[in-house]
């Protein structure tokens, strides 16, 4: 576990244009997670955020990216994931966020599964320029 004065490490991206493309954002956000002090099912709850937004855009957009970062705010230290990709965009945020939703024939878990995974959320999103889904996760300490 990283210690409180420890500098966690810089931001990485990741550019998602295959499965394998997910496998490594999980991987990295994992290893990220952990440095920051996140342990057992918290490094789970991470890596399938990551894995739910990497699917969506390869699904929707074709390709993007996912940056990850560390969070540090007074002593309380996290992770940052933003997905970005400059696909279709969403014409209705407030439909794709409801559970079963989908325009791809999926179970429509996604978004809406990510938003209760992490600590907050938040999505922006133009038709015809891309979206940006940014969640963050808080290590909850006893």
């Amino acid at each position: 576990m990283a210690s409180e004065q420890s500098p966690l490490p810089l931001e990485t991206c990741v550019p998602i244009r295959s499965d394998v493309d997910i496998v490594t954002a999980r991987q990295q956000g994992r290893a990220l997670a952990q440095e920051a002090g996140f342990t057992g099912s918290d490094l789970t709850v991470i890596a399938t955020a990551i894995s739910e937004l990497g699917r969506n855009i390869l699904t929707y957009a074709g390709s993007g990216e996912i940056l990850l970062r560390p969070a540090q705010t007074g002593s309380k230290r996290g992770i940052i994931v933003v997905a970005r990709d400059e696909g279709p965009g969403i014409p209705d945020i407030e439909l794709a966020m409801q559970d079963a939703y989908s325009t791809s024939n999926s179970l429509g878990l996604g978004l809406p599964g990510t938003r209760r995974l992490m600590d907050e959320f938040d999505i922006v999103s133009v038709v015809g320029q891309g979206t940006t889904v940014t969640v963050k996760k808080w290590v909850v300490r006893p």
